[in-house]
């Protein structure tokens, strides 16, 4: 059976996890021009890409992607970069090497839900990076997927090949026009680590009280292959829900899922992840920080599939709940899957900030609210995104106003 029959064959499945939508009542959105400089965004434009961590300046980035709605407005790899990596339109892409065409759909089912089928019947472009064979790229490489319009949808498609012995971070930022309360985004994105390969990926989602987010990604990881997957989350939004997955296929692969997660308004966020380990002394580690206000609620997942018994991995969740009216659901599952030497485990904790820590610090000097603060941010540890010290300060601020915002 073709791709789009199995796709016409998914346009209904509801998804396994978080509430189903109905895609008919967004609108398609409309078609811009390109530019030729970022600093040419429209000043509400800029800000909402620099609030999802994009440098404008693109002074600390190797290259740039822009997509706005459903236009790629905006695609360039700065002169020093040039024959270390590709930036371009997934559709121009497909054109340029018919070979890509192995690559689709092989991380992420075209079926798996409604949500992959439409992205997959409904194209409307995505990024394609590949970073060239051995090339190690020591400036991050970023892209921005944007809305300008309301009500309206973003279906994406990215692939993302790491050549063997590359190394590169990328950073994704989404994010939307200060008039857009409500919409859809659906964005597909497939990772290829070849042999001896390195990408660390952060992604920084910054929604609207009214929008719905519907990611659906998967890594293929081969031999001495790292991936590290970074989702941050401090912006209201009206439903998020993603569980990508890692399939760590080669020897020695791993494969690493940080998530920091603040719940605010009435944001339901379904947060998961999961590692496939399959080849030979395989491992992964997946970690979440959630922060429940409000009336949110977090459900944060996570899955350990061990296939080879030489191979190991480890969930560690922890929630902490601001509000009587919030919920968080601890979810981990361990599977050893024919393979009885796999070591799995998982830590989970859910709770409040400790009475005793906040006492500690307002006797030496903090108020109550200083001294929350300061337990937070601790919490969220941006360390464990291992990201450079301008974008971890930047989180840092962003988690610091968050808090301040919500309190």
């Amino acid at each position: 059976m073709s791709i789009r029959d199995l796709a016409e064959k998914a346009k209904d499945k509801k998804a396994a996890y978080g509430e189903d939508i109905d895609i008919s009542i967004f609108d398609e959105p409309e078609e811009h021009q390109g530019i030729d400089d970022l600093s040419k965004l429209p000043p509400e434009i800029q800000n909402a890409a620099i609030s999802s961590g994009i440098d404008i300046t693109e002074g600390e980035r190797a290259g740039s992607f822009v997509q706005l709605d459903h236009t790629v407005i905006y695609q360039k790899i700065q002169d020093a970069y040039k024959g270390q990596i590709e930036i371009m339109s997934v559709t121009d892409a497909l054109e340029k090497y018919p070979e890509l065409k192995d690559y689709w759909w092989k991380a992420v089912p075209v079926d798996q839900d409604k949500y992959t089928a439409h992205a997959e019947l409904y194209p409307m472009h995505g990024y394609f990076i590949r970073v060239l064979p051995g090339q190690k790229v020591d400036r991050s490489i970023q892209a921005c997927l944007m809305l300008e319009e309301n009500a309206r949808t973003q279906n994406v498609h990215n692939i993302i090949i790491m050549e063997e012995g590359s190394e590169a971070q990328i950073i994704t930022g989404c994010s939307l026009s200060p008039k857009v309360n409500e919409g859809l985004h659906i964005g597909i994105t497939e990772y290829y680590i070849k042999k001896n390969a390195k990408l660390v990926f952060t992604m920084i989602h910054n929604w609207a009280p009214g929008f719905y987010v519907r990611p659906r990604s998967g890594a293929i990881v081969e031999d001495n292959g790292l991936f590290i997957s970074n989702y941050v989350l401090l912006k209201p939004v009206k439903s998020v829900q993603m569980f990508p997955t890692a399939i760590l296929a080669g020897e020695n692969a791993k494969a690493r899922f940080n998530s920091l997660l603040y719940g605010l308004k009435d944001s339901k966020i379904d947060i998961g992840s999961r590692i496939i380990l399959s080849g030979r002394n395989s491992s992964g580690e997946a970690i979440s920080r959630a922060i429940v206000a409000d009336n949110s609620q977090i459900y944060a997942r996570g899955t350990l599939i061990g296939q080879n018994d030489e191979s190991k991995a480890h969930l560690d969740c922890r929630g902490i709940l601001f509000s009587k009216e919030g919920i968080m659901y601890a979810i981990p599952e361990l599977i050893a899957d024919k393979a009885p030497g796999s070591i799995l485990s998982h830590e989970a904790a859910i709770g409040p900030i400790a009475e005793e820590e906040v006492e500690y610090l307002m006797s030496r000097g903090l108020s109550k609210e200083e001294a929350v603060s300061l337990i937070t941010q601790g919490f969220m540890d941006v360390k464990i995104l291992g990201l450079p010290k301008h974008l971890e300060d930047y989180i840092k601020r962003m988690i610091e106003l968050t808090q301040k915002e919500s309190m």
